[in-house]
């Protein structure tokens, strides 16, 4: 995993966001699909960070311990983690309770909708991947889309 700070054009917001690999990042930018959480704008580009580079003679051993020790993050306990994976197995019951009889069509999916749409081919319940400056296309154009309430993934990817 790889992690870049992101920063919004509209107004400043700099968030974090982890992807696989670098190339993951220029791709999602691409295709649109990276906008900022907070104002939603879709201008989102990577922020400056500043790296930590070591200075000759100061390894960690040789430091001395610092006054303000930097918070550490809470451990999560057996039982929450139990409730943890309890949750996440059933978000996934429901994703596939909601796609049931739904068709994964991946980044194929402004073309079949279109295409259904205008009667090219016939209506079916698909799902897939759209940028979205793509569905705000879909809309305008009378295309019956509609955003799903989670995040769904290609059916060979897991979870």
């Amino acid at each position: 995993m790889i992690v870049f700070d992101l920063k919004c054009a509209g107004q400043g917001h700099v968030f974090e966001a982890w992807f696989g690999a670098s190339a993951d990042y220029a791709d999602q930018k691409a295709r649109g699909l990276l906008t900022c959480p907070m104002c939603g704008d879709a201008d989102v580009t990577k922020a400056v960070m500043a790296p930590a580079v070591g200075a000759k003679g100061n390894s960690r051993a040789e430091r001395a311990p610092s006054a303000q020790a930097e918070p550490t993050a809470p451990v999560m306990n057996v039982a929450d983690q139990a409730k943890m994976q309890a949750l996440v197995e059933a978000l996934g019951q429901a994703q596939a309770k909601a796609l049931e009889g739904s068709t994964w069509v991946g980044r194929g999916f402004a073309e079949q909708a279109r295409a259904m749409h205008y009667g090219e081919q016939d209506r079916a319940s698909i799902h897939g991947e759209v940028a979205p400056a793509e569905a705000k296309a879909l809309i305008a154009e009378g295309v019956e889309v509609a955003p799903l309430p989670f995040p769904v993934i290609p059916p060979q990817a897991k979870n």
